[in-house]
C-alpha cells in the first residue's frame, strides 16, 4: 500500500507537537471530528444520463467478474485434475479478486443508480480496510505465486517437497494474513488522526491518501513510518518476483526443445501478465507526474486497477490454459445437460 501512498502522504509530513502548542481555533476544529457521520464520495458525472451509463458500465464489469471468477473458483474446487499448487493459488487469486471489486463497485453503481454520494462514517472505514486488505493479500499471492511457478520449473524434482499441501495452506494465509494486518494498521491510524476539512472525498471510493487530505493534524509521522515499512516489504516482494522469473527464464532458454520450452512459458505467461497488469496500473496511478494529473483522469486511471483487473484476469488465466479451458467446458457441459 506504500506504494499507492508514498507520493500523496510526503507532501505533508511533519512533526506532532504537543496539543498546549496547537492554537485554541484549530483545537476546537479538531474537536468538531467526531461531528462528521458520512462521506461524500466523488461522483463520475453530474449528468443523470451518464450517471445512468456509469452505472450499465460497472454492472457489466461487475458481472463479467463474478461470472470469470465464479467459474475458475468453482472449476477449480469441482475437478480434481486441478487440485495442485498451481490452480490452488489461484483459487485464492480469483476469491481475492472477487472480494476487491465488490468492496467498491456495487457502492458506486448504488450511488449512482440514486444519485447520491454519500457513505455512512463506518461504511467508508470498512470500505478503506476491505480494499487494504485484500489489495496487499493478492499483491503476496502473486508473490507466492512466481514462487510456485520458479519451483515447478527450476527444481521440478522438489516440487512436491517445497510446495507440499501443508507448504500451500501456510503460505497462503500469509497472504490472507498480511493483507489483514496492513489494511487494519492503515485503517486504524487514518482514522485516528482528526479530519477538519470538510467529507468530501476525492475519490469515487474510501481511499486512504483522499481521506489523508482531509485531516487537519500534523502528525504524519505514524502513517509515514507504516508506509516505510510497507514499502519496504512491497519492494521486497517485487524484486522477488523480478529474481524469480530471470531464473524461469534462464531454465526455460536451457531446454532443448522447442516444445518443452513453449509448455514451460506457457504455464508462466499467463501469471506474468497478470502480475505486469496489477503493477503497472497500480505505479501509474499513482506515482505519475502531477503535470498530467485532473480530477476525471486520476478518476479514470483509478478505475484501472482498482476495478478492470478483477475482471479481466479470470480472462488472462484461461485462455493459454488448456488444463482449466477442459475444466470450465465440462462445468459448463454439466450445467446445460442437468438443466436439460
Amino acid at each position: 500500500m506504500a506504494l499507492l501512498l508514498l507520493r500523496e502522504v510526503s507532501p505533508n509530513l511533519s512533526l506532532s507537537f504537543p496539543s498546549w502548542t496547537v492554537p485554541h481555533a484549530q483545537r476546537q476544529q479538531m474537536s468538531n471530528t467526531s461531528s462528521i457521520t458520512h462521506f461524500l464520495l466523488l461522483a463520475f458525472t453530474d449528468t443523470r444520463e451518464l450517471q445512468l451509463l456509469h452505472f450499465w458500465l460497472f454492472l457489466g464489469i461487475y458481472l463479467a467478474a463474478l461470472l470469470g471468477n465464479g467459474l475458475i473458483i468453482t472449476a477449480i474446487a469441482c475437478d480434481h485434475r486441478l487440485h495442485t499448487p498451481m490452480y490452488f493459488f489461484l483459487l485464492n487469486l480469483a476469491i481475492l479478486d472477487l472480494s476487491c471489486i465488490s468492496t467498491t463497485v456495487p457502492k458506486s453503481m448504488a450511488n449512482s443508480l440514486s444519485d447520491n454520494r454519500a457513505i455512512s462514517y463506518l461504511g467508508c472505514a470498512a470500505q478503506l480496510f476491505l480494499f487494504a486488505f485484500f489489495l496487499v493479500a493478492e499483491y503476496s499471492l502473486l508473490t507466492i505465486m512466481a514462487y510456485d511457478r520458479c519451483v515447478a520449473i527450476c527444481k521440478p524434482l522438489h516440487y512436491g517437497t517445497l510446495l507440499g499441501s501443508r507448504a500451500c495452506v501456510h503460505m497462503a494465509a500469509a497472504a490472507w494474513g498480511s493483507g489483514f494486518v496492513t489494511g487494519l494498521l492503515h485503517t486504524a491510524n487514518t482514522f485516528s488522526l482528526p479530519l477538519c476539512k470538510g467529507n468530501a472525498v476525492d475519490q469515487f471510493f474510501c481511499e486512504i491518501p483522499p481521506l489523508l487530505k482531509l485531516s487537519c493534524s500534523h502528525a504524519y509521522l505514524r502513517e509515514f513510518g507504516l508506509l516505510v515499512v510497507t514499502f519496504s516489504l512491497g519492494f521486497g516482494c517485487f524484486i522477488f518476483i523480478m529474481v524469480s522469473y530471470v531464473q524461469i527464464f534462464k531454465a526455460v532458454l536451457r531446454i532443448p526443445s522447442e516444445q518443452g520450452r513453449h509448455k514451460s512459458f506457457s504455464t508462466c505467461l499467463p501469471h506474468l501478465a497478470v502480475v505486469s497488469l496489477f503493477i503497472s496500473t497500480v505505479m501509474f496511478a499513482h506515482l505519475k507526474p502531477p503535470s498530467v494529473s485532473s480530477p476525471s483522469f486520476d478518476l479514470t486511471v483509478t478505475v484501472l486497477y482498482s476495478v478492470v483487473p478483477p475482471a479481466v484476469n479470470p480472462l488472462i488465466y484461461s485462455m493459454r490454459n488448456k488444463e482449466l479451458k477442459d475444466a470450465l467446458k465440462n462445468l459448463i457441459r454439466e450445467v446445460v445437460f442437468q438443466q436439460q
